[in-house]
């Protein structure tokens, strides 16, 4: 009996509360039933489904220790509009439907069970009102962040269809390449007056119509020293990889140029930062779709999951990619809401400790920092 006390105090609640079913023995959605007199059940009460009144009852019958008798043939239908005229047979159907007296706590558990609660309230409270508030100003530059990050990233990667399909098989024709990269690519263009002008990052593929890809197949350098032949095999992957890189750098100029702030930064500066995070975004970025089930990145439909067996054949090695998926592994266990990820990337873009910025001529403070004034020498 003391078993089934501490058991079911829980659900042994003072008039007027009510206890979800413990057993889950009924279905959500489907409307709940006291046993008693057929009434809408607002829980389990005393090892029974019943309504508040039936649960009343049955307390005060069992604290005053009632004993009824029933005016009539002692077998009355006890509903939802007669359970007030015969309470014998009313707590005769409390017994017969389950319902238990040792599941009832004294006046001296209840008072307990409510200072309890109440303490319980005031502790989460107390904790609510230590949260750290954001300001006005720090909220809006969430909700803009946010925004940026919502105009910037498709999460049903339809774009990706725009690329020159994946290939993930072997032909077995040789080939020479040189090695590229697309963050070496000369982003401070001088005939560009703004960097996010149609005509800036021309460099970049357009990612609606990608360009076609290099020919693979290039002439052999003359200096032997300085060529290098692979397997076609081993670059299969490499212009859908190319073209979905070039695509993704263009998001992140994107959202960058949308941070509060950034487009106030000389040109030159506003190039420093991208080259320097361009990457380090994406690596953010598509920590979205990294599943650590299988190791991989699922965008959309399976040919656009990718494995590290596909950036293999982009000609990247293991000693690239180990710490690549390890990021990936530890970054997506951190569980970050959205919030935290769009501050994340926007603190990557304009963190410290980049390359020292250029200094705008016009205003050395705005663009960059002070140029530095050496002595005069004749004034020692």
């Amino acid at each position: 009996v003391l078993c089934l006390r501490e058991s079911w105090a829980l659900q042994s609640l003072p008039e007027g509360t009510s206890v979800a079913d413990p057993a889950g023995e009924c279905e959500r959605g489907v409307p709940r039933v006291c046993g008693v007199c057929g009434d809408r059940a607002t829980g389990f009460h005393f090892n029974a489904m019943t309504c508040e009144g039936c649960k009343g009852f049955f307390r005060r019958s069992m604290k005053r220790k009632a004993m009824f008798t029933c005016p009539f043939s002692g077998e009355c239908h006890i509903t939802k509009d007669n359970r007030r005229h015969c309470q014998a047979c009313r707590l005769k159907r409390c017994l017969d439907i389950g319902m238990m007296k040792e599941f009832i706590l004294t006046d001296e558990e209840v008072q307990r069970k409510r200072e309890m609660i109440l303490k319980r309230k005031e502790e989460e409270a107390l904790r609510e009102s230590l949260k750290p508030k954001l300001s006005e100003e720090q909220q809006k530059v969430i909700d803009i962040l946010l925004e940026a990050h919502r105009k910037t990233y498709d999460p049903t990667y339809a774009d990706f269809t725009k690329f020159r399909p994946p290939v993930r098989s072997q032909p077995s024709s040789r080939g020479a390449t040189k090695s590229s990269s697309l963050l070496t690519q000369d982003l401070s263009s001088e005939d560009s007056s703004d960097l996010f002008s149609s005509e800036a990052f021309s460099t970049f593929p357009d990612p609606t119509e990608p360009p076609p890809f290099p020919s693979l197949a290039l002439q052999e350098e003359q200096d032997e020293s300085s060529s290098v032949n692979l397997e076609f095999s081993q670059l299969s992957m490499l212009p859908h990889l190319a073209d979905l890189v070039s695509y993704s750098i263009q998001k992140v100029i994107g959202f960058a140029k949308m941070i509060p702030g950034f487009r106030d930064l000389s040109v030159e500066d506003q190039i420093v930062l991208l080259k320097c995070s361009a990457m380090e975004v994406i690596m953010l970025r598509s920590n979205e779709s990294f599943t650590l089930e299988d190791m991989s990145w699922t965008c959309g439909s399976s040919d656009f999951k990718y494995r590290v067996s596909d950036v293999t054949q982009a000609g990247h090695s293991m000693a690239l990619l180990e710490p690549l998926v390890k990021f990936q592994v530890g970054l997506k266990k951190l569980n970050l809401h959205e919030e935290e990820h769009v501050l994340l990337m926007a603190i990557c873009i304009l963190s410290p400790g980049r390359d020292r910025p250029t200094p705008n001529p016009k205003n050395p403070q705005k663009g960059g920092e002070k140029p530095i004034r050496t002595a005069d020498p004749k004034k020692g």
